[in-house]
């Protein structure tokens, strides 16, 4: 049985398909669901020293991506987390699922191919090869 399932979110279009997919999910009362978005090290700008003002451009993403996710916590059931977080995406969303041991991670592609996928990296590939539990790749197309 899937109990504990975490949501892996970006800000691209896919997101709104990876929730419409869990919501096409069968949970049981007791589930739990993890809804994560992972802000890369640079986006944060979590380097600057903390005398100095942050800029106002970080604390506006971070409150947009929260408000987000608590919108799609609002839809559900079951009991729901949020974690935001900042590092290497696939990294994150690999050490948040053995954290709060999950069944399922259901995370999105944007159908990257050829040049694009070498440079840009596949979060979901990495997190398929690298996770300990089954993971659901919602497709772009």
């Amino acid at each position: 049985m899937i109990k504990n399932i975490l949501v892996a979110l970006d800000t691209s279009e896919i997101a709104s398909k990876v929730v419409a997919t869990l919501d096409e999910l069968i949970l049981s009362p007791d589930s739990t669901v993890v809804f994560c978005h992972v802000f890369p090290t640079g986006d944060l700008e979590i380097e600057l020293p903390s005398d100095r003002p942050h800029p106002e451009s970080t604390a506006v993403a971070y409150f947009q991506v929260e408000k987000q996710l608590q919108a799609y916590q609002e839809n559900l059931s079951v009991k729901t987390e949020l974690e935001l977080v900042t590092g290497d995406p696939a990294q994150e969303i690999i050490r948040l699922a053995n954290i709060y041991q999950t069944d399922l991670i259901i995370i999105g592609s944007r159908g990257l191919t050829g040049v694009k996928r070498i440079v840009l990296g596949s979060v979901s590939n990495q997190v398929v090869e690298e996770a300990n539990c089954s993971v659901l790749v919602v497709k772009s197309n």
